[in-house]
């Protein structure tokens, strides 16, 4: 550990003579990264980010996080099955829309999603639906195999 600051001297001159003293005892040789570039200015925030499991989508202002929402709605809804759950999801961001609008302010407008047209262009986005295979007839075998309530007249 170092000693204090002595009282008459200036703190600066004090912390450049530390590093000095450091630097002839060889303190300050074969660092981690000695001799390579500093990162760019936004590596180290992405890299950190990343380490600790956060999206950087989460840093972003909560009007631009529903913006960027609303762009990436007809992937989200693409893998949907039915057209109540892809209502569902607008109906969601919708309300979210409207809760931003009444509590929040900022320069970025948001418009609501318009559900008919979400769902037009899913519709539209979905392969055309295979007809389903009919029944293969019951045998005698699987009638014999039948449970006795199911026998029962």
């Amino acid at each position: 550990m170092t000693e204090r600051k002595p009282s008459g001297v200036d703190f600066e001159s004090w912390v450049e003579s530390q590093i000095r003293q450091a630097r002839d005892r060889g303190d300050l040789d074969d660092l981690p990264g000695a001799g390579k570039p500093l990162p760019r200015d936004g590596d180290w925030l992405t890299g950190y980010l990343r380490r600790e499991g956060v999206s950087t989508r989460e840093m972003l202002p909560p009007q631009l996080r529903l913006r960027r929402e609303v762009e990436l709605l007809p992937e989200r809804v693409g893998g949907l099955r039915t057209e109540a759950a892809v209502r569902e999801v607008v109906a969601d961001l919708n309300d979210r829309i409207d809760q931003w609008m009444r509590t929040g302010s900022g320069p970025v407008l948001v418009r609501f999603v318009d559900e008919d047209a979400v769902v037009a262009g899913w519709l539209a986005a979905r392969p055309e639906s295979e007809p389903a295979p009919e029944p293969e007839p019951v045998t005698a075998v699987q009638r014999s195999r039948r449970r006795w309530w199911g026998q029962r007249r």
